[in-house]
Parts: structure tokens; sequence; C-alpha cells
């Protein structure tokens, strides 16, 4: 019934052109979501951070919409978007977004309180607090959550691919399924662990580069 592993590597090779096409679609609607979702989590987690009832109302509903299975969202998103690319760009969103927020929002929040105290007795506004102070301390924090989100941000794309898709690897793997193709199957499969692999390890690159003092902690622990 399943496939001997020696033949999924055969077909993955053999299928790697037509898998390719499929995963620059799935990237491309990955990477949208990825990046709509970051601008999005790190607003409204310092939101969260500056104004402590906000955080007190948004958090429940926070914790709320991750109860809810993407799987059960998605077509909505397509009645409501159409057949696009915005429905799957929504899905990642959804899917990478709470780690993201919470993740950054405990960080800014762990930070200690001296550090802002002494930064606004030399006159630092709102604005300088942040970002030379706050922002940077929870980095870390960020990009723990980035890490996660983008390990996730591959299945959020194959997922809205199930629904309505004429590309991609959801799509791909949709079509391969319902002909039996179990060893295409299992490649895909194998393409979309390597896909999110390259997005973890992608976010470890570019938070290396733009904060090169946490490579420092990290090899002095």
């Amino acid at each position: 019934i399943l496939p001997a592993p020696t033949k999924v590597l055969s077909t993955l090779y053999k299928e790697a052109p037509i898998l390719w096409d499929h995963s620059l679609v799935t990237l491309s609607e990955t990477v949208a979501g990825l990046f709509i979702a970051v601008i999005l989590a790190m607003i409204l987690a310092i939101l969260m951070d500056a104004f402590g009832l906000f955080k007190s109302a948004i958090y429940p509903l926070l914790v709320v919409s991750q109860t809810i299975p993407v799987i059960v969202l998605a077509p909505l998103f397509i009645i409501y978007l159409g057949f696009g690319m915005a429905p799957k760009v929504l899905t990642v969103v959804l899917m990478c977004f709470f780690p993201i927020v919470i993740s950054f929002s405990d960080g800014m929040a762990q930070l200690d309180v001296n550090q802002v105290n002494l930064a606004r007795s030399f006159g630092a506004g709102w604005a300088q607090v942040y970002g030379l102070i706050k922002i940077p301390a929870a980095a870390p924090s960020l990009f723990s959550g980035l890490k996660v989100a983008a390990t996730y941000s591959i299945t959020g794309a194959v997922v809205g691919e199930w629904l309505s898709a004429d590309s991609g690897l959801g799509y791909y793997m949709l079509r391969v399924k319902n002909g039996f193709m179990l060893d295409k199957v299992f490649a895909c499969v194998l393409a979309i662990i390597i896909l999110s692999l390259m997005m973890n390890g992608v976010v470890r690159i570019l938070q290396y580069v733009l904060f090169p003092y946490l490579r420092q902690q990290n090899v002095e622990e």
C-alpha cells in the first residue's frame, strides 16, 4: 500500500521540475503572507505593550482565534475574496500571526523597567524608547516566534491551495492523491518539509544579519 522510501526519493528526483514550478507558487503566497503577518504582529504587539487595557481586551481574542481550525475559515475566505492568491495569503497570515505577536509582546514585557526609565530621564520620547531599547531588547523573542511562524507558513499556503487552486504544492498533492499516486504524494510531502526548513533557515540568517550580537550571545551560551 505504501511506497518504499527508495521509490519516493526516485519520484522526487523525477518530479523535481514539476514540483519546483508548484513550489514557486506556494513560496510566493508564503512570503507575502509571512511579511504581512510580521508587520501586523509587530504593530499589535507594540500597542499591547504600550496600552495595558488594550492588551487585556485583545489578548483573549487572540487566544480564541487560535482555537478555530484554519481549514474551516479557508472556505469563507474563498467566498469573500475569490479564487485568486488573496485567500491563500490570508490563510498564511492567520497561521503565522499568533506566535509572532505573543513572542514579541512577551519579550518587550520582560525588559527591565530601569532601562526605560533611564532613557526617559535623558529625554527619550515614546518612539525612541521603542526604537532604541524595547525593540532591540525583544529581538530574540521576536525571532523565536518568527522561526515558528516561518515553519508553519508553508503549511498555511498548502491548506489554502487544497480548497481552491490551479497550481501550488497543495494543488499538486490533491491531484496526485485523487489519482492514488502515493509515491508522488510522499514526494510532495518531502518537498513541503524541505521548503519549511528553508524558511526557518532564512529567518535564522536574517536574525544574524540584522542583529549580529545575538549570534555572539548564542556562541557564548
